[in-house]
């Protein structure tokens, strides 16, 4: 019997443990630092924090990090693989990925989302409902690319960036590290470090003062 812990207890959450049932993991245990108030999610049992589950790690066949926030999954990405776990990924059985695409440890791709050929997804991706990543895209580590958003060929998105629900970016543009890119925003040009981009076409609206 198989064993997934998937530490984050939320909607996102919720989603990440229905695709991991959808592909044939048969228990499921959700661990959350909000525990022990928080108990349940849905249908599935918090059984505990994170420092459970780091004492208990060799039990589960895999584990996941199941929270939206890029900066902080990229930090317990790391907590939990420096503690043994066994990073594992999750595609929807309704997703569509190349054989010729790359899809490295902690990442998930959603019902209705597509990866093409040649397409490298970075460390703890989410690849979001319906969203697509045309070929020769480039994903950095905890980008997550919101439903129904599309990346266009050969676009290369930095470490810990968001593209948000419904938004376009069109070929061969660069995003850089920890950028937000907003709903709807049409991206037709490269965009630096930590900025929020909007609009159609996207432009600035603030730099992230990072320390």
């Amino acid at each position: 019997m198989n064993r997934l812990a998937i530490l984050g207890a939320s909607g996102h959450g919720k989603v990440v443990a229905d695709t991991a049932e959808c592909c044939g993991w048969e228990v499921i245990d959700f661990f959350d630092d909000a525990w022990p108030q928080l108990n349940s999610i849905g249908e599935w049992q918090v059984v505990g924090d994170t420092a459970l589950l780091k004492s208990r790690m060799q039990i589960y066949d895999g584990v996941l990090v199941a929270i939206g926030n890029n900066r902080i999954r990229y930090r317990k990405l790391l907590e939990l693989e420096e503690a043994g776990g066994r990073l594992c990924s999750l595609v929807h059985p309704a997703a569509t990925v190349s054989r010729y695409a790359e899809l490295k440890s902690g990442s998930v791709v959603f019902a209705g989302a597509v990866v093409n050929a040649e397409a490298l997804i970075g460390r703890g991706a989410i690849i979001n409902t319906g969203s697509s990543v045309d070929h020769d895209c480039v994903l950095g580590e905890c980008v997550h690319v919101s439903p129904g958003a599309r990346l266009a060929g050969g676009v290369k998105v930095g470490d810990l960036s968001w593209v948000g629900i419904g938004a376009s970016v069109r070929q061969f543009v660069q995003i850089g590290t920890q950028v937000t890119v907003g709903a709807g925003a049409v991206v037709t040009a490269d965009i630096a470090d930590l900025l929020t981009v909007v609009g159609v076409p996207a432009k600035a609206l603030f730099k992230l003062n990072v320390p």
